[in-house]
């Protein structure tokens, strides 16, 4: 049985991680997601705050060439301990 995906790769794709706001965690982010993704531009991450700005939520487009790849980045991403979700 072939396993069949919603995801045609490869592809530019949005990963949307939630965690702590702090000064550093936009930054140990997107060098978590560097380190199997690749080169992330200035532009393909987005930041928002919560009402109260304790937490953040950051959207990093990374570019990805299969399931593997993607599945690396998350978990590059839950490493650091800072990721209470990721979608």
């Amino acid at each position: 049985m072939t396993e069949e995906s919603l995801i045609e790769f490869p592809c530019d794709l949005p990963i949307k991680v939630m965690g702590r706001h702090t000064p550093e965690f936009r930054a140990l982010m997107v060098a978590a997601a560097a380190t199997q993704g690749g080169p992330i531009a200035d532009d393909a991450v987005s930041v928002r705050l919560s009402k109260d700005e304790r937490f953040a939520s950051i959207t990093i487009t990374v570019h990805v060439q299969d399931h593997d790849q993607l599945r690396r980045v998350y978990s590059a991403l839950h490493a650091t301990g800072l990721v209470l979700y990721a979608l």
